[in-house]
């Protein structure tokens, strides 16, 4: 009776568990966005708990499934105009439009999506041309940010 108890405890500790998954990742190399679909690649990780985020292709892979929560941060020079979308395994789920026509400006947006194991999620640009470009510098961040809020 007493090994089964134990066993029992084993396996609700183990649901219990959450993994810890976060990943924030920032300095975008190609600041042009000038094709349509085009991935943001974020190439450095300030944390990647779980090494779901690929600072080579801009891709959150989930090691786990569950609840998450994405943020992006962008910021655009004046008069240039940004259209960004998180993307969950090729669909849309949020997107931002960034623009001023005499000021550097930045935004935030944001999801909450239910993933799974090994789906994929990452931001692109929604709309392109020659208008179209991102703005960094020692004040002003791009970011991508996500986290497994519960499993």
């Amino acid at each position: 009776m007493k090994a089964k108890r134990e066993e029992e405890l084993i396996q609700l500790q183990g649901k219990l568990e959450r993994p810890p998954i976060a990943f924030h990742a920032h300095h975008v190399a190609d600041l042009v966005l000038d094709t349509t679909d085009e991935i943001v690649i974020f190439t450095k990780s300030v944390i990647n708990e779980g090494t779901g985020y690929d600072t080579s292709t801009g891709i959150f892979t989930a090691p786990v499934g569950g609840l998450y929560q994405f943020s992006v941060h962008t910021c655009v020079y004046k008069g240039m105009y940004a259209y960004i979308g998180i993307v969950l395994e090729g669909k849309v789920i949020a997107a931002d439009m960034n623009y001023d026509k005499d000021h550097f400006t930045c935004s935030a947006f944001g999801a909450i999506a239910r993933v799974k194991s090994g789906e994929k999620v990452w931001v692109k640009s929604t709309v392109s041309d020659s208008v179209r470009k991102l703005y960094q510098d020692s004040h002003r961040m791009i970011t991508f940010s996500g986290m497994l809020v519960n499993n």
